[in-house]
């Protein structure tokens, strides 16, 4: 069953005061209506409805509490509202239940990362790189390199970003990496062609606009720099960027 037909069956069983009956369910094991509850918390998760996203997983995990994804969700779900602690506590069990879960170390790393609780984190993502079973090893190692920057170990972190684009050469975040630290070595036509080839799939964000003003002056493209200045001005005012910009300025 497709995961829209079932939101428009669920909807009209919630009209009843319970869904225990719903013939929706029947024939179903529990462990099969946890996994739809966790499609459904995902999609809202993704749509940033936090409150129906995290009553969908704790649905889930009513129905299935070894349900190793309503665990992997909820974790990433509490990482969003700032609540680190209950974010630990649902990445812990679910890497409890299934330790080599890729999505769960690779979420859990980068969060451990963010934490600064960097040798696990590190850990976490090389063995969710370095499996053989991982067919999209570019997010783990994307999030192993941005946690070598983290720790001030910019040589190390460019070995990441480069594995990740030899695996998906036009993975956005690794692209942007690349952008930053070929700005940061004075390889500033490295980081203009790193800056095309992120735009050919990808918009702007403050960041890149940031980086690409102090690239086109450093080439002496003062007129393109401007142009940048004017965007980043434009799409994110109420960014770090623009506000250094407008102290400037102003």
């Amino acid at each position: 069953m497709s995961l829209k037909r079932f939101a428009i069956q669920l909807a009209a069983c919630s009209l009843s005061l319970t869904l225990s009956g719903c013939a929706l369910f029947s024939g179903q094991s529990a462990a099969e209506s946890a996994d739809v509850y966790v499609q459904l918390g995902m999609r809202y998760l993704s749509m940033n409805k936090l409150d129906i996203a995290k009553q969908n997983l704790n649905i889930a995990l009513g129905k299935d509490s070894n349900n190793v994804q309503a665990h992997n969700g909820l974790a990433f779900l509490y990482e969003k509202m700032n609540l680190p602690a209950e974010a630990i506590k649902h990445y812990e069990i679910a890497l409890h239940l299934d330790a080599s879960d890729l999505g769960v170390q690779n979420n859990y790393g980068r969060f451990l990362c963010e934490q600064k609780q960097y040798e696990r984190g590190m850990l976490l993502l090389k063995q969710a790189a370095s499996t053989p079973f991982n067919n999209r090893p570019w997010l783990a190692l994307t999030n192993a390199g941005r946690c070598q920057m983290a720790m001030g170990q910019i040589q190390k972190a460019e070995p990441y970003f480069q594995q990740a684009l030899l695996q998906n050469s036009s993975y956005a975040p690794a692209l942007a990496e690349m952008q930053k630290l070929s700005y940061q070595h004075n390889d500033f036509n490295a980081a203009n062609e790193y800056l095309q080839r992120y735009l050919s799939g990808s918009s702007h964000t403050a960041e890149t606009l940031w980086i690409a003003i102090h690239t086109e002056r450093a080439l002496g493209n003062n007129e393109l720099a401007t142009e940048y200045q004017h965007l980043l001005l434009k799409k994110f005012p109420l960014s770090d960027e623009a506000n250094k910009i407008k102290s400037v300025l102003w």
